[in-house]
């Protein structure tokens, strides 16, 4: 099998992959393709599949892995898959792991890390407040993807985003002591564990009916006012300001928080939330591009393109 991080542009073959999202279109001339993202354990593509017909879209489904007959092509500077043909494959015979991208941390790295920053936590109102929430949140949230797409969009995708914030949360603490490290770190733990429940599963992800109608913020906030009330500190001001930090982690209203950072820590957060997201992204995106050469462009970084210099190396960029 040839895996996706193998292709090259003249490539062609026949391989399984991974169906990871696909919608259908219509040509100017009445023609019906579909734009699809595939996927292997070592990354995803983009992919068309042109002229298809209802049997070519019944075996075409989101999270399902199938047969592809594909040409590589190179279009806006990043590679693509061309689709000449299909093919269904027994479901129950396919070894998933061989399809799903995983964090490059191993599991018991990140739980080490997010173990020894629970436990540095100092103030007795927030430790027992992050206990009880990761006591809820259980191995799930070891498996769970931070997003669908954009950023941390894989099998232990939150654990390893919350992995990077605490690095940088520890640095920046240690460049201002004014910071209450004990709430920022409250904030870096906590802030995302709603998307627990936004998100269904690290394959082929999706938002959940709970995801659409409320969102992670929320689904946090009021995740918190209860576990706050069962650990009888639902009136104490540390159970507020992490409320906040909950609240205003998105920085902008129009980036979906309610309120926006009116603490040190809440600013801060929001800081490290966005370079740790965005550092994946351009990582993400620089691993597809070839030296010299500029990405395609990325909707999520203000549909900008980026070059990658050609003194950079493929293992300084991956």
């Amino acid at each position: 099998m040839n895996k996706i991080n193998t292709l090259m542009d003249g490539s062609h073959g026949t391989d399984a992959y991974l169906i990871n999202n696909v919608t259908t279109g219509v040509t100017n001339k009445g023609s019906k393709y579909l734009s699809v993202v595939v996927e292997d354990d070592t990354g995803t593509m983009d992919a068309k599949f042109w002229n298809v017909d209802e049997t070519d879209r019944a075996i075409v489904i989101k999270g399902n892995v199938i047969e592809i007959d594909y040409d590589i092509n190179r279009y806006n500077n990043a590679l693509q898959m061309r689709i000449n043909a299909v093919r269904a494959l027994d479901q129950r015979s396919v070894d998933l792991s061989q399809y799903v991208q995983k964090s490059p941390i191993a599991t018991d790295e990140l739980k080490k890390t997010i173990r020894a920053a629970y436990e540095q936590i100092q103030d007795p109102v927030y430790h027992q407040l992050v206990e009880a929430i990761f006591k809820r949140a259980g191995t799930d949230f070891f498996s769970h993807p931070a997003a669908s797409r954009n950023h941390h969009n894989f099998y232990g995708g939150l654990a390893t985003h919350v992995s990077g914030m605490i690095k940088l949360a520890n640095a920046i603490c240690d460049i201002y002591p004014q910071l209450d490290r004990d709430l920022l770190i409250s904030g870096v733990l906590c802030h995302d564990i709603g998307k627990l429940y936004e998100l269904d599963s690290p394959i082929a992800t999706q938002y959940t009916a709970e995801g659409n109608l409320c969102g992670h913020i929320s689904i946090m906030h009021g995740l918190l006012m209860e576990i706050a009330d069962q650990c009888g500190v639902g009136d104490q001001e540390q159970t507020l300001l992490l409320r906040h930090l909950i609240l205003s982690h998105h920085g902008q209203y129009e980036y979906g928080s309610p309120v926006r950072p009116q603490l040190m820590e809440a600013e801060i957060l929001y800081y490290i939330d966005n370079i740790d997201a965005k550092m994946d992204m351009m990582t993400s995106l620089l691993s597809k591009t070839e030296a010299g050469t500029f990405s395609e462009r990325m909707f999520a970084l203000d549909n900008r393109r980026f070059y990658k210099p050609k003194s950079k190396s493929e293992d300084e960029i991956n």
